[in-house]
């Protein structure tokens, strides 16, 4: 990781840390993480990304053409996000919205997974892959299913930082590397 995302992330997550102890000791968590998402959703159009980028201005022209978004939002949503824009950080707002669903999750014991296959998995096989890693990892694991046409067969399951790789590929490669290892004795001897 390079030092500008490593100084991206501390501000993320102490940022993220801020909003969620905030949220907490009002009682609002759902209310919050329900505007931090409908926020996400809203900034993953083009236009919101390049003004987050490179908004100019006063702190009120900016929040003025960002304020729709904040109408209906909590007022501790509403003051959070007018203070990123005070601080010109509104650069960081989506990253701050992943840092504090992924804090939301482990305070209460749950986790987001993808899992990538060949092919779409049927929703009874994402519910019993589901069910599978809750147990293996004491969480509730929520997966969403991702096709990778590069896949020729089996799934690779991304869970937090961690990767479980049950691909075809994955086990060929686990193949290659554990015959690469092994002494083979010298042909003749």
């Amino acid at each position: 990781m390079g030092v500008v995302a490593a100084a991206v992330d501390q501000v993320t997550g102490r940022w993220a840390d801020a909003l969620f102890g905030l949220a907490r000791r009002q009682g609002v968590l759902d209310q919050i993480s329900a505007d931090i998402e409908r926020i996400a959703l809203e900034c993953q159009s083009p236009a919101v990304v390049a003004f987050l980028q490179g908004a100019k201005g006063s702190t009120s022209e900016r929040l003025a053409k960002f304020g729709g978004l904040l109408e209906s939002a909590n007022p501790h949503t509403r003051s959070f996000v007018s203070l990123l824009f005070e601080r010109r950080r509104e650069e960081v707002l989506l990253q701050i919205g992943a840092a504090f669903e992924q804090r939301l999750l482990e305070e209460r014991g749950a986790a987001k997974g993808i899992v990538e296959s060949a092919r779409p998995l049927e929703s009874a096989e994402l519910e019993a892959l589901s069910q599978d890693l809750s147990k293996r990892l004491g969480k509730d694991v929520t997966l969403t299913g991702r096709v990778d046409p590069d896949l020729v067969g089996g799934v690779r399951v991304f869970v937090g930082t961690s990767m479980i790789d049950q691909s075809l590929q994955g086990r060929m490669d686990g193949l290659r590397r554990r015959m690469m290892e092994a002494r083979l004795p010298a042909v003749g001897s």
